[in-house]
């Protein structure tokens, strides 16, 4: 078993994570607060009743602004705000004032429908407790403050009360999970066994019930029965992670070889390029194997959050190279292209692929064809994801580091020094780096005499050179990672990774992308939009072996590549749809990250490319 680095004891600093943490903390959460004002978010923290005037809230909103509060906590980790303090203590003041004799707090239930607590499964209200009590958590943790911990204390008393004590709610696991995760972060920072007995109880019961049963909501089989990934695919990762983390604490082996699976299917086979999970709008879900639209792709900027979280918590069985290699993906591309490069506006649907001339079919009907959003919006209706951003940023440190008594391993690659003990050993590691700009990453580690260093190799990476001490050495990489031998009290050693940029194929079995190309680049996968080239995006071809040339683009801080490629020419002067002798002409395309796409003008957009071998060249 293996133990996680938390974000709290690691500091960022360097171009990349740093420059997006700082507009995290002053751009993205105040957008969202205004949004949340402006909506009534907020305000319907103040319960007015409807007959005097009151907002009417969603059945989740209380979960948005828990989410937004437990941003603001673990940003009160790193730096002092006395302001947003002074925001996140006003709503906790409201909750105080409003919460129910009994402990019961949820903002719908209490304003519109006070007598139907607990007795509709799909209507959220265990999800808005769940993210409530992790901002409680997250919060006292910061702070200090334990009021708001208090209030959720009581609030779970509550719930154990009616689900488990006297049985009188109407169902007996949430729609959708979300408790699970919280009442563990809650049973670890109080030490009370209670919180991990519930959440087990609400982990044991799902999927046994039989007028519950159902795929959506990951409850058509017990927990240790499940093996393919089901369901609304945010509720599915959700219910996966907080698996993960009751395998890990009571060692139930049976618990944890149903999360491997899970996990496998989803990266072997449901899992896009990106990172995204997902694939159709219709109920928000995973579907069958290799089932994984472009253009029509969900991939919620949620879900691959989630599905972060659930990758995380499986590093601390095992290093194995894929945990890390998804949460990569998920970083650089399914998550960050969730936010725009400003940090005001937000993807809740990640598409691979907008073709606007699609978007106008089925005009002769009333419903036409649905499709992902082309731009970016400052909220929605249903505004889960960028509250969800904002805290995954504000602790993306937490991804960096685990260890055993024995090695640490060095998953992700981010400028910044760690801090933390192993027992009775202070460590220090501290890493400088330009990644993902560059693949040279510089790492002391300090205090690890007679431990060994695993660093990651990534998937993509096929060509690196290591110096240890000064020296060059040769190393094997062994299942995704170098491990390094610590013999003096300081460890130090610059790892240079190509960032070549590079095609990727899919397995034939994805029809949607079969005998098609993705770029790379280190971690970044690459797409093409129509503002930088002026013809069909579908008829480029890229020209394998690839020739390609890098620039920088301030307008998108990020490295842009143009790559050699084929154009068919249009034959349409001969009037005629179908031509048998094609004609080409060579091209240079443009490419930029998937996570920057839809910053500029609204245009057509791909990331799968057809491509022709250059026999010439081989």
């Amino acid at each position: 078993m293996y133990h996680r680095v938390s974000f709290r004891d690691v500091n960022l600093f360097g171009d990349f994570w740093e420059k997006r943490q700082d507009i995290n903390r002053e751009v993205t959460m105040p957008a969202i607060r205004d949004r949340f004002e402006q909506t009534g978010r907020f305000h319907a923290f103040e319960m007015i009743p409807l007959s005097e005037g009151g907002i009417k809230p969603h059945i989740f909103w209380d979960s948005d602004v828990a989410k937004w509060m437990e941003s603001a906590a673990y940003i009160l980790e790193k730096h002092t705000d006395n302001a947003l303090i002074a925001q996140v203590d006003a709503v906790v003041d409201l909750i105080e004032k409003h919460q129910d004799e009994n402990g019961y707090f949820n903002l719908y239930f209490t304003v519109v429908e006070p007598d139907k607590r607990f007795q509709r499964r799909d209507d959220h209200e265990l999800y808005c407790a769940g993210h409530l009590i992790e901002a409680a958590v997250a919060y006292a943790q910061a702070t200090g403050k334990t009021k708001f911990l208090d209030l959720m204390k009581k609030y779970v008393s509550c719930i154990e009360k009616a689900f488990v004590q006297e049985h009188t709610a109407a169902f007996c696991t949430p729609g959708h999970e979300e408790i699970e995760l919280a009442l563990y972060k809650l049973y670890r920072y109080t030490g009370e066994k209670k919180y991990l007995d519930l959440a087990l109880h609400f982990i044991n019961q799902r999927g046994t019930i039989e007028n519950e049963k159902s795929l959506y909501n990951q409850s058509h089989l017990p927990v240790r029965q499940q093996s393919t990934a089901e369901g609304h695919s945010v509720r599915a990762c959700y219910l996966y992670a907080a698996m993960a983390d009751l395998a890990y604490e009571t060692r139930d082996e049976e618990l944890y070889n149903s999360c491997k699976q899970l996990f496998d299917n989803i990266y072997q086979k449901r899992c896009y390029i990106t990172g995204g999970v997902g694939s159709s709008r219709h109920g928000e879900a995973f579907t069958v194997d290799y089932d994984l639209p472009n253009a029509e792709a969900y991939a919620e900027t949620c879900a691959a959050i989630a599905l972060a979280f659930f990758a995380s918590r499986m590093q601390r069985f095992s290093p194995d190279p894929a945990y890390a290699d998804i949460i990569e993906r998920i970083l650089y591309n399914g998550m960050l292209s969730g936010v725009s490069l400003d940090g005001k506006s937000f993807f809740y649907e990640n598409p691979l692929e907008i073709l606007h001339s699609r978007r106008g079919r089925n005009v002769s009907v009333s419903d036409p064809e649905r499709f992902p959003s082309a731009r970016r919006q400052e909220v929605f209706d249903c505004s889960c994801c960028p509250p969800n951003i904002t805290r995954f940023i504000a602790s993306v440190a937490d991804y960096l580091y685990t260890y055993s008594d024995d090695a640490i391993y060095v998953h992700q690659y981010m400028s910044g020094v760690a801090n933390f003990s192993i027992g009775e050993r202070a460590v220090r590691i501290s890493q400088k780096t330009n990644y993902p700009v560059s693949g040279q990453i510089d790492i002391v580690a300090k205090n690890i005499k007679g431990m060994c260093l695993a660093v990651r190799i990534p998937p993509w990476c096929d060509d690196f050179s290591i110096y240890i001490d000064g020296g060059k050495r040769e190393n094997q990489v062994r299942d995704g990672y170098l491990y390094i031998s610590a013999k003096s009290e300081v460890l130090s050693l610059t790892l240079n990774l190509s960032m070549k940029p590079r095609l990727i194929y899919s397995d034939a079995r994805n029809a949607e992308d079969a005998a098609l190309c993705a770029l790379g680049r280190g971690p970044l996968i690459y797409c093409m939009e129509s503002c930088d080239n002026q013809i069909p995006l579908r008829s480029i071809q890229l020209l394998s072996p690839l020739q390609t040339n890098e620039f920088y683009n301030q307008d998108l801080d990020c490295i842009q590549i143009t790559a050699r490629a084929l154009v068919v020419e249009s034959q349409t002067d001969s009037g005629a749809l179908y031509y048998h002798q094609p004609k080409y002409r060579q091209i240079s395309s443009e490419w930029i990250p998937y996570y920057a796409f839809a910053n500029r003008e609204e245009c057509d957009m791909l990331v799968w490319s057809r491509y022709q071998i250059d026999i010439s060249k081989q």
